[in-house]
């Protein structure tokens, strides 16, 4: 991933020196279940852990290691055999490679999932404060792009909160879902590894026994984790289009902090530009793209190949990097977000009371108006405020059938804002609790 879009702890989960301590550390585990089984001996299993545990791990001798090799864990082993001395005979005893990779990567993903969560908190904090800070901020809610009917900016807000809110919950099961280990030796069998060694791998490490392995652990497991981060990804840009479009000139009514000494065109002087939600729109599409491979990988021949091998070097990293950049940018925008409710107002007000029309529709059927002829009454009034400019309220009062059926006190109150809100404290309490 390249450090534009990077942050310093999730990177590190994915660092070479990151996993070659998760490499020792698998190694180390399995040898000390092995040891206290009597299959190796325990001088071994701890001179293992005396002389690994504090080593730095040269990364330039591994690697010039496996240019030789061609088999990167065969180089760890090599460089570890370089560190420990004679003892190292023993390590890795009825394992096959998949077992060290397969469960370091879980472990990987596991945190970075850990991470993701915490980043959703941040950002699940910021939307609460936001939404109760506007709850009864009045704005008009759009449907096609075309006023509806009011609402609040507090409620646009409470919607994404509990969207991601139910992000947050996708990945806690994507984080139980993946957290599994697998050393269960070439094809799966155990047929050279004793199932107590993998049952002590997985509580050293944290993690609980793959259910079966066949020499890889089942990548139907990180395809839901990686169409996870997808749908995260899609929330990320939900939210960041409608910043994006209240944005717009046109409506502007909020909009992305500016600081002291940003530009935002090279050309254009006066331009103040979306460009941190635009930015969320590009990186959730790459997430996203991410989860195509992943479930292309769940079909491997027969126990094991590797054609999901390099994808997942890429992906685990990439996905989970950008992800977490794109929460903290998001919080960011939304703890920082300007917010102009005069202009709401008027934008509100701009299309002259036409806001209000169903209202008047359903008020005319309780009249004992049919549906049909009330939507007539109605939409023949609205028209003229669309195409002349008219005001709705001017033009309802005007029409004898309207008049005849409503009267002038009932038509003028249907045309009270507060009916729009008067259950906001109830969405509010679903959503918050």
């Amino acid at each position: 991933m390249i450090p534009r879009y990077s942050r310093p702890e999730m990177t590190a989960i994915w660092s070479a020196e990151t996993r070659f301590r998760i490499w020792f550390e698998i190694e180390a585990h399995a040898m000390s279940a092995m040891a206290n089984l009597g299959i190796v001996p325990k001088k071994a299993a701890e001179t293992v852990w005396e002389k690994g545990h504090g080593a730095v791990f040269d990364i330039a001798r591994i690697e010039a290691i496996e240019r030789e090799t061609k088999h990167d864990v065969i180089a760890f082993l090599t460089h570890l055999a370089e560190i420990v001395g004679p003892e190292a005979r023993f390590v890795h005893q009825g394992m096959t490679s998949s077992d060290v990779l397969d469960t370091c990567l879980n472990i990987q993903l596991a945190r970075a999932a850990d991470l993701l969560i915490a980043d959703l908190d941040e950002l699940l904090d910021a939307l609460k404060r936001r939404a109760l800070e506007h709850k009864d901020t009045l704005t008009i809610g759009r449907s096609h792009g075309i006023h509806a009917e009011p609402t609040t900016f507090g409620i646009k807000l409470a919607q994404a909160y509990a969207e991601f809110h139910r992000a947050r919950g996708r990945l806690q099961y994507a984080h139980a879902e993946i957290a599994t280990c697998a050393i269960s030796g070439a094809v799966g069998t155990f047929a050279n590894i004793d199932p107590r060694v993998e049952a002590h791998v997985a509580e050293e490490m944290g993690l609980r026994p793959e259910t079966i392995s066949s020499q890889v652990i089942p990548r139907d497991r990180h395809a839901m984790f990686f169409a996870t981060l997808a749908v995260v990804a899609s929330s990320i840009e939900r939210l960041a289009t409608e910043i994006r479009h209240l944005q717009r000139t046109e409506v502007l009514e909020v909009e992305e902090y500016f600081s002291p000494g940003q530009k935002g065109s090279s050309a254009m002087p006066h331009k103040r530009n979306p460009v941190l939600s635009e930015n969320l729109t590009g990186l959730a599409r790459m997430v996203r793209a991410y989860a195509a491979p992943a479930m292309e990988n769940v079909a491997l021949w027969h126990e094991r190949d590797i054609s999901h091998s390099s994808v997942e070097r890429m992906i685990g990293p990439d996905a989970t990097i950008t992800l977490d950049f794109a929460i903290a940018r998001l919080t960011g925008v939304v703890e920082k977000l300007v917010v102009y409710p005069d202009r709401m107002k008027a934008n509100l007000d701009r299309l002259g009371g036409l806001v209000h029309s169903q209202r008047v529709m359903l008020a005319l059927t309780q009249a004992g108006t049919s549906r049909e002829d009330a939507y007539r009454l109605v939409q023949r009034n609205a028209m003229k405020v669309w195409e002349d400019g008219a005001d709705f309220l001017t033009e309802l009062l005007a029409d004898k059938e309207v008049t005849d059926a409503l009267g002038e006190a009932g038509i003028r109150e249907k045309f009270d804002m507060g009916y729009h809100t008067r259950h906001v404290d109830t969405i509010f309490e679903r959503v918050f609790g």
